[in-house]
């Protein structure tokens, strides 16, 4: 999404107040909003919100947002605070220095992708450093276009002997393995990455951890797929690309891949791999069709996805953590489970306790230490967490060092047809259970390179 469609100059402003509620105040002020919204009922639920769960993301970067009644899809308006903010006593508040306002139409349903694109991008050290280190309001203009429009000061693919070696090898290795598809991992190269016309005959997938290359690469390449925090196991991160991408309809189950990738940031490709769709998921999916609930939204998917490998990347403040995630049709999961303790979801909207929204990570990164499963419904809806599961035992026998956790995770994928997602604490591995079938998604978490 390219925001500079959304935001212009005249909504990019230096903040005068000291305190959060006059920031908000000064920004919505810089909005054209429709005559009948009442602006002083919208700071009051912003307020009301920022109370109750903080959109402060750190970095020295909040996100506040409300959705409204209005014709348009989105506003955004940006306000710079380099002395940071008074809220509540609330010390965090001081370290700010920017808040980005975003408003949008109640009709518009790609509402929780958009803030969660936006918190992913404020996660990456790059794009809050260029933004929050701006002189003055003409050179942050100039990084929003950047960072989220149409920018073209890239640094692309570094061209070396050995890199084009390895991209002439793989178009080789395409051709020869009759492949459709082509596979690259962008985030190999720190600066960006484009190299589609060099497989100008296949189609060609980006995956990557950056939303700047999201955003710069989406007429580059046929398809993108953003993941998360996957696994430094390069296959593991693989499977998990592929596993998005037929729940996505981006891929075919018969369909061969050729995949080009390389260390993290190392801005060296080093590695071919052709992987053949069908043979790699059979053991799990017999038809396509069945590879998500029909509940279940695909997105959905990749977000728990992400959260379960962060868990098994990065524990919980320093210490393993083992979960179960479920997620399909909760009126055919409620029969198999029962509530272990009070349930901390209770009472919430559903858009303030789905999944899709990114202030939702750390709380379900903190209940994630109770003993029990999340219950997931297939729009994202988070509807418990500390659930016994007990359904029918389940009929086969398990790997070897897997437990209670996974037998409880294979058993509710067969008998409420949903999928169970499961984090191992002794182990760190993440396995996604459909149909009571076990498909290993990071065989070992081996922690962040750096």
């Amino acid at each position: 999404m390219h925001l500079d469609r959304y935001i212009s100059k005249t909504r990019i402003i230096d903040i005068v107040s000291s305190d959060f509620e006059g920031a908000l105040r000064e920004l919505l002020e810089v909005c054209k909003l429709d005559d009948k919204v009442n602006k002083e009922k919208i700071l009051t639920d912003l307020l009301v919100r920022e109370k109750t769960m903080t959109t402060y993301l750190g970095s020295g970067i909040a996100l506040p947002h409300l959705r409204l009644p209005m014709k348009r899809q989105y506003i955004f308006a940006l306000g710079r605070c380099p002395d940071g903010l008074d809220f509540n006593g609330n010390e965090e508040y001081r370290d700010l220095r920017l808040i980005f306002l975003l408003l949008a139409s109640e009709k518009e349903n790609s509402y929780l992708n958009v803030l969660a694109s936006l918190a992913r991008a404020f996660q990456e050290p790059s794009t809050v450093e260029q933004l929050t280190e701006a002189d003055d309001l003409e050179t942050l203009r100039k990084s929003v276009s950047t960072t989220f429009g149409r920018g073209s000061d890239r640094k692309l693919t570094k061209d070396n002997k050995f890199n084009r070696l390895i991209l002439r090898e793989g178009l080789k290795v395409a051709q020869g393995a009759k492949c459709s598809s082509v596979i690259i991992f962008g985030d190999t190269f720190a600066g960006g990455v484009d190299v589609s016309d060099q497989f100008e005959n296949f189609k060609t997938i980006l995956v990557t951890q950056s939303s700047s290359e999201v955003s710069y690469n989406k007429q580059n390449f046929n398809a993108i797929i953003p993941v998360r925090s996957f696994s430094t196991n390069r296959l593991s991160q693989l499977r998990s690309a592929m596993l998005i991408g037929l729940t996505r309809g981006i891929f075919k189950g018969n369909e061969r891949i050729c995949c080009v990738g390389g260390i993290h940031a190392s801005n060296q490709f080093d590695t071919v791999v052709v992987v053949d769709v069908e043979r790699e998921f059979q053991s799990v999916f017999t038809r396509q069709a069945d590879m998500l609930p029909p509940t279940v939204k695909p997105e959905v998917l990749e977000r728990v996805l992400g959260i379960a490998t962060e868990l098994a990347v990065e524990g919980r403040e320093g210490r393993p953590v083992g979960c179960l995630f479920i997620l399909g049709d909760s009126a055919k999961v409620k029969p198999h489970i029962k509530q272990l303790v009070l349930n901390p979801f209770f009472g919430y909207d559903a858009e303030e306790r789905n999944i899709l929204n990114p202030f939702m990570d750390e709380t379900v990164k903190e209940y994630s230490s109770l003993d029990g499963a999340f219950i997931i419904k297939g729009d994202g809806a988070l509807e418990s967490a500390g659930s016994l599961v007990h359904a029918p035992e389940y009929p086969q026998k398990l790997p070897s060092g897997l437990g209670a956790r996974h037998a409880a995770g294979a058993a509710i994928s067969i008998a409420a047809d949903c999928i169970a997602i499961v984090v191992s604490a002794s182990t760190g591995t993440v396995n996604l259970f459909r149909r009571g079938q076990m498909l290993p998604l990071i065989e070992r978490a081996v922690g962040k390179e750096v």
